[in-house]
């Protein structure tokens, strides 16, 4: 089964926060990209095992980040 997980840069936070519509109750958030992935491959496992999902699955990782440029 795959489940697709979004990264998406908060700037007024200025944190990356993780959702999942196909994982309930996935929400997570870091100031850094990579601990982020880190906690989302600790913690998804976990709440699918909540679901009563059993492996393999696998996780994919969409991330979206928009900067506003002034020169």
């Amino acid at each position: 089964m795959e489940y697709i997980v979004k990264l998406i840069w908060d700037s007024e936070a200025a944190v990356w926060v993780a959702t999942s519509d196909d994982i309930p109750g996935l929400v997570l958030e870091s100031g850094s990209f990579d601990a982020l992935l880190e906690r989302v491959r600790i913690a998804a496992p976990e709440m699918l095992a909540l679901n009563h999902t059993k492996p393999p699955f696998t996780l994919t990782f969409l991330s979206e980040r928009h900067e506003r440029i002034a020169l």
